[in-house]
């Protein structure tokens, strides 16, 4: 059968791709193709790239700055076909977008290998900058323009430098580049290099760039150091700035170098003597020394020695009489005061010292002034469930216990009695320096008590029956007298008798003479009397002279006939 006459649309197609050496003109668009120039009119190029019309392109787009493009006839160029034909039959050619188009594929190699690229700095956008990367352009956000804020960028633009690429991505044609990435690598490897030249011990000239509330940065020629605050000099430095001044020129010690993290520690007190040196010989345990109050804290106050040495006064050590107080209410800055070493460690560069060491202990002096037996006259100043605390000379107190407050009466009535801010006087009982400890006693200074420090009772002793004559009738019983001026004490109710009808108070009258048993003596050596402890001794006497129940006689009968002989 014959081949029809009439081609179809694939016999065109064929005839096309063999016209164009096998590739159909849709098949050049979105390519970089090879073009030759064909001839140059006015300010385009011709350029036959193999299709069926040929392309004009702007000669500035080959020109690069304000260099000339240097074309002519027979040259040999790439261009990007961005349509096969346009309205007027011609190919639309672009020279600028070939060189973006390879510009990209060169940056998307060098991005992948993490190399450098160069680029111009070439406007101004919100939030950065954009960057001429040989025909792509970059953008360049503000904050990797500099290592520090710069403040104008102008000296910047317009100039071949080196970038890093961030970030990349084609399709959507963007690109975010830093110089200050470059910046600080270049930077790192001269700090490598400068570092590589010092030495720690080693002692240097530098200049301070910067100062803050820690220390000072102090520029080596390139390379930073960071002089701390505490390095300066021995003695206390509050800030930086009582030593040194930004731009003063420095001589330092390298201390420490750290090749990981390429920081360099500086000192200056290092280059002077040191005058914890023989510190222990110098303050040894005991002295007592002047010294100058530099810092308070909650835990105690710093006192300076001599310039570089301080010690600690603890708040434990700062007050014999003022507890759990702030020291900054004992002592202030830059006072001077007397303070006593009570312990030197060398190695750790600790004084311990003693504020209140250096006093006379309060209570050895209360002692010295008022001896026990002695009567002191204070304020009150707290009432307890248990007793009385007196203020006393020396800012001491001393405490009356309830069982010392009065006689006759219970502690708890006694405690009643007196309030806080009234003024009382009282007897000294005892002084415990050790304890910090002053025992007071106030009933002792009524009348017929016995002495404070006397012998027990004078010449009574427990057990004894003497006659007692009747001072004083209370609800809680009897304040008697032994003898005529013997010492004084007191029957309890309890003890008026056996029988409860005995133990009415109000059947004794005063001046009344009752024989009574010495039955123990209390804190301040004032004796008790019983008229009940003396009844039961008779009637246990008699049992024993007399005889038992079973013998025939009565209990009645035997203490009548032990009456009778009395």
């Amino acid at each position: 059968m014959a081949t029809s006459a009439n081609p179809t649309r694939d016999d065109f197609a064929k005839m096309l791709d063999e016209q164009l050496g096998g590739v159909a003109d849709d098949g050049f668009e979105g390519r970089v193709v090879k073009g030759t120039i064909t001839a140059i009119e006015n300010d385009k190029a011709v350029i036959d790239v193999g299709l069926k019309s040929e392309g004009r392109v702007p000669l500035r787009e080959f020109a690069r700055g304000e260099d000339e493009h240097g074309l002519k006839v027979g040259d040999e160029v790439e261009v990007y076909v961005d349509r096969v034909e346009n309205a007027e039959g011609e190919a639309m050619l672009s020279r600028d977008r070939a060189r973006r188009e390879a510009a990209w594929d060169k940056l998307e190699n060098e991005f992948g290998e993490g190399k450098r690229v160069e680029g111009v700095i070439f406007g101004r956008v919100k939030g950065g900058f954009t960057v001429d990367l040989d025909g792509a352009v970059a953008f360049l956000p503000g904050s990797q323009v500099d290592i520090r804020p710069v403040r104008d960028v102008a000296p910047l633009m317009d100039m071949p430098q080196p970038f890093q690429i961030l970030k990349m991505d084609r399709r959507r044609g963007n690109i975010v580049v830093s110089r200050r990435a470059v910046l600080e690598e270049t930077r790192a490897e001269q700090r490598s290099e400068l570092i590589d030249k010092l030495s720690e011990g080693q002692v240097i000239d530098g200049v301070v760039k910067n100062i803050t509330d820690y220390g000072a940065f102090v520029d080596l020629g390139g390379i930073d150091g960071l002089l701390h605050v505490t390095d300066m000099s021995y003695k206390r430095v509050n800030h930086p700035s009582e030593v040194i001044n930004i731009g003063d020129t420095v001589t330092v010690q390298i201390i420490r170098i750290n090749t990981d993290t390429q920081r360099i520690s500086l000192g200056m007190k290092q280059l002077e003597s040191d005058p914890w040196e023989g510190a222990a010989v110098k303050y040894p345990v005991g002295a007592k020394l002047t010294g100058t109050v530099t810092n308070i804290t909650e835990y105690g106050a710093f006192v300076e020695l001599e310039p570089g040495i301080e010690g600690l006064v603890h708040v434990s050590e700062m007050s014999w009489t003022k507890k759990n107080v702030h020291p900054g209410k004992i002592v202030s800055t830059s006072q001077e005061v007397e303070v006593m070493v009570l312990e030197v460690d060398s190695d750790k560069r600790r004084i311990s010292l003693g504020l209140k060491q250096a006093q006379q202990n309060p209570w050895e002096a209360f002692a010295e002034k008022h001896p026990v037996g002695s009567t002191v006259e204070g304020e009150v100043k707290n009432a307890t469930e248990f007793g009385l605390f007196i203020g006393l000379d020396g800012d001491v107190d001393g405490m009356v216990h309830m069982s010392d407050i009065a006689w006759g009466i219970s502690g708890e009535d006694a405690l009643a009695l007196h309030r806080k801010g009234e003024q009382v006087q009282a007897v000294v009982l005892d002084v415990d320096v050790e304890k910090e400890r002053i025992s007071l006693g106030m009933k002792q200074l009524e009348r017929g008590a016995p002495a404070a420090g006397a012998a027990t009772g004078g010449t009574l002793r427990r057990g004894e029956v003497v006659t007692v004559n009747v001072l004083e009738v209370r609800d809680g019983g009897l304040e008697v007298q032994a003898g005529e001026d013997g010492a004084t004490g007191f029957i309890k109710r309890s003890d008026l008798g056996r029988d409860r009808d005995e133990q009415r108070p109000d059947r004794f009258q005063v001046g009344q003479k009752i024989d009574a048993m010495v039955t123990g003596f209390d804190r301040s050596k004032k004796p008790n009397f019983s008229i009940k402890a003396r009844q039961l001794a008779e009637e246990k006497e008699a049992v024993e002279q007399y005889g038992s129940s079973d013998s025939g006689a009565s209990l009645g009968d035997i203490l009548g006939e032990a009456l009778k002989n009395r």
